[in-house]
């Protein structure tokens, strides 16, 4: 059996922390997880002509990330986000704009390197500016799996564009928070699993999955509903935990585990990244085994 192939489209940027720069953006730390779990990982994207554009594509090439389709800009700078975390080590973001990753140009051997590869990771952040955003509606429209991160930051969405990005997607994560305001976009529902099962068939979507943070996950496929109570750890931050949690849970997919081992093995992933300092740390085969004996 091929190692699969994930293909992930967007921001890739600098998370600038009080401790210092962290290279971060949704779909670059996927696309990282992915790699570190041993799957076959690219990141189309766009930096800029200057030093922290070189600094994030000589990060990537060597955790093994291919920047084949990584554009270079010389307009736009790389892009940046100020960070500041709260007492919980959870973060809220100033994401500066116009960055180079807001002008994704499509091309011929984009839209072919998509079409072959298993999955396309894509979120809803990228898609704050035109150019890039019909960029990736036209590799929508080649992708075999199309998996998207609703990843919402204000305020870089709208109920419009979130449904045109839904009807689009065949897997879909989001947290609680976003299931709740997206459900409420459409219809009053009190239980989470009812926002889930509406959302869902409304949308046609193969798998939908929602974490909860420090009380784990729940997921929503063709073999019915199953969820995770989490892992109980001592958070760092928890910059990039959902991304992790989504490569993870992707990495088990697409090699055919079940969905409640899929979800088990992500919780793990992002509980581990969250006791760790920003969204791209390294993680030991041996912590993950150690935290999984530990449910």
């Amino acid at each position: 059996m091929s190692t699969p192939t994930v293909i992930c489209f967007g921001e890739v940027l600098w998370d600038l922390l009080p401790s210092g720069k962290i290279a971060g953006g949704a779909p670059m730390n996927v696309a990282y997880h992915v790699n570190q779990l041993g799957l076959s990982a690219q990141m189309i994207s766009r930096v800029g002509n200057d030093d922290l554009g070189k600094e994030l594509l000589d990060f990537l090439n060597t955790k093994g990330v291919s920047t084949h389709l990584v554009q270079s800009d010389h307009t736009f700078s790389t892009g940046t986000v100020n960070v500041v975390l709260d007492e919980k080590g959870s973060p809220s973001y100033d994401i500066v704009q116009p960055a180079a990753w807001d002008f994704i140009h499509p091309d011929s051997e984009m839209l072919d390197t998509v079409k072959e590869a298993d999955a396309l990771v894509f979120g809803s952040l990228a898609c704050r500016n035109g150019r890039t955003k019909r960029t990736l509606l036209e590799l929508l429209e080649v992708a075999p799996l199309r998996v998207l991160d609703v990843n919402l930051r204000q305020p870089f969405y709208s109920k419009n564009l979130l449904e045109e990005l839904l009807t689009q997607a065949d897997i879909v994560k989001m947290n609680d928070e976003e299931l709740e305001l997206l459900s409420g976009y459409w219809a009053e529902l009190q239980t989470p699993l009812n926002q889930m099962e509406f959302l869902r068939r409304k949308f046609g979507l193969e798998t939908l999955i929602v974490t909860r943070g420090s009380n784990g996950a729940a997921c929503l496929d063709e073999s019915g509903y199953c969820e995770h109570p989490g892992f109980k750890v001592t958070v760092k931050d928890t910059i990039g935990s959902g991304d992790a949690f989504l490569a993870s849970f992707l990495s088990k997919m697409l090699v055919g585990d079940a969905t409640s081992q899929c979800l088990q093995f992500a919780c793990a992933m992002g509980a581990l990244v969250a006791t760790k300092q920003g969204g791209t740390p390294v993680i030991a085969e041996s912590e993950i085994e150690t935290i999984l004996q530990t449910n």
